[in-house]
């Protein structure tokens, strides 16, 4: 499975941002996806997950009604909104996938399979 992020930059605190993420691969069809950050010496820590079904979203306190997580099925793509941006949301946002088609979301690192790249968020203040 291939998982690749886009969307990352340098914006003004206050701003706004959208990555995507798309999983593609012959393993499985349905994937629980997940966004997960690191900041510059901190933990990667889990910002949002949505399941197959799009139904048990989860969200980190920290970004609780900021950010949306939303997803397309058939683009296989799922999407990261980021409003109202700190310099703390700065850092290198993740995209994660696991195997999953049911309706329950995770949030540990070790739940997921597959893992992008990342892409960098610089917040400015």
């Amino acid at each position: 499975v291939h998982v690749l992020e886009s969307g990352g930059g340098v914006v003004q605190a206050g701003g706004s941002r959208r990555l995507s993420c798309t999983a593609s691969g012959r393993t499985c069809s349905s994937f629980l996806m997940a966004w997960f950050r690191q900041g510059l010496g901190k933990e990667r820590e889990i910002v949002a997950a949505i399941p197959w079904t799009g139904g048990d979203i989860y969200y980190a306190d920290a970004v609780k009604g900021r950010f949306t997580i939303s997803r397309e099925n058939a683009k296989a793509t799922v999407y990261l909104q980021m409003n109202s941006l700190k310099p703390a949301d700065g850092g290198v946002y993740y995209c994660a996938a696991r195997c999953y088609a049911g309706p329950l979301h995770y949030t540990r690192r070790r739940d997921y399979d597959y893992w992008g790249q990342g892409t960098q968020v610089n917040v400015t203040s």
